[in-house]
């Protein structure tokens, strides 16, 4: 699988594929609680968890829904984060100025991460091009089978990512073909899971090899649940992006906050997702690395456990397999036994073949 390069216009280009650490994105999404200044220090702590990415949701409550407080519009799910809210008056407590935009990707860049937004309908993707110019666009699973948003997203030629949540495999294929057709030439899809918080056991991760077979695409995970399992379970899966919310603190409230990762989880998962990374290597046997070619001495071979004089016979009171390794293997122990020694042996001396005959 080929790397994908993100030409930002204003930061260097980060590459992004199995050849590097997972691409950790910090997903703002309505933590910064309305306040532009909170949104500055969250980039700020996401910049110095070391995570590559900070991401951003264009959308008002209007681009979004309508404003009925009744049937498919209210949220009447008692387990719901958000119940007793109607769609429109969560988006409006919700939503990001879009005047905010051009500041917070100026941070964003100013502190040499890439900026990343989630546009939701054709008005964002004309904004977002003409105001801040990003590298990368990201499509949130909602919007996974909003074809033609996502053919104008396409039409960019710029590289695009897609949470998969709630679509099946007809579903994917569509909008996979959709965004290529449309000129989409570098995608990236993300196992996710539209619960909030979801659940480890509804992850899923198995799809994730599937998805990269199935569409010839990479793959990652937009995460939801608690802790860190989960996504560092993604990166032997496969994964080469990971995104979790992120904010400074979860006991500051808001829409998202049960669910996001606060700055230590945030550092905690840059640190050990390229960890996880590094550990699933190459196909190796022997040692592999020269720190581990120094333990091949410690292995057990056959030594001479007592004196032995010339022409006495080799027997299993005289030989055994011990620590260090520098003798024969003890594969040779049923060969060797019964045989007479060529010379005078002492004890510790690792056994040769020209010991004995």
């Amino acid at each position: 699988m080929s790397q994908i390069i993100v030409n930002d216009p204003a930061v260097e280009s980060y590459s992004i594929g199995p050849d590097s650490a997972p691409f950790i994105i910090a997903e703002v999404s309505c933590n910064h609680n309305g306040d532009i200044n909170r949104a500055f220090e969250i980039i700020e702590a996401a910049a110095k968890a070391g995570a590559h990415s900070v991401k951003f949701q264009p959308y008002t409550a209007d681009t979004m829904t309508l404003d009925i407080n009744e049937g498919e519009f209210a949220i009447t799910d008692e387990k719901s984060l958000w119940t007793g809210y109607n769609l429109y008056k969560l988006y409006q407590e919700a939503y990001t100025p879009w005047e905010w935009h051009k500041a917070l990707f100026d941070k964003v860049r100013e502190f040499g991460m890439i900026p990343l937004s989630t546009p939701f309908d054709a008005t964002a993707v004309d904004f977002l091009e003409k105001e801040v110019n990003p590298g990368i666009y990201k499509i949130a699973s909602f919007e996974n089978t909003d074809i033609p948003l996502i053919e104008k997203v396409a039409k960019t030629g710029k590289p695009m990512i897609i949470s998969t949540g709630m679509a099946t495999s007809e579903e994917l294929e569509e909008t996979v073909t959709a965004a290529k057709n449309a000129g989409c030439k570098e995608l990236i899809l993300l196992q996710c899971t539209s619960a909030y918080p979801s659940d480890a056991e509804d992850a899923n991760l198995a799809t994730m090899a599937d998805m990269r077979e199935r569409f010839g695409v990479q793959i990652g995970l937009s995460d939801h649940t608690l802790g860190l399992a989960v996504p560092l379970v993604s990166v032997a899966m496969g994964a080469t992006v990971i995104e979790k919310h992120f904010m400074l603190r979860r006991a500051d409230g808001g829409h998202d906050s049960a669910f996001s990762l606060e700055p230590k989880e945030l550092e905690d998962l840059v640190v050990e997702s390229k960890r996880a990374w590094q550990a699933i290597g190459k196909v190796s046997y022997g040692p592999s690395s020269p720190k581990e070619e120094k333990s091949l001495v410690y292995r057990r071979s056959l030594y001479i456990v007592e004196d032995v004089k010339a022409g006495d016979t080799l027997t299993e009171e005289n030989v055994r397999a011990i620590r260090p390794g520098l003798g024969l293997k003890p594969k040779y122990m049923k060969e060797l036994l019964g045989k007479v020694a060529t010379a005078d042996l002492k004890r510790g001396t690792a056994l040769k073949h020209e010991h004995y005959k």
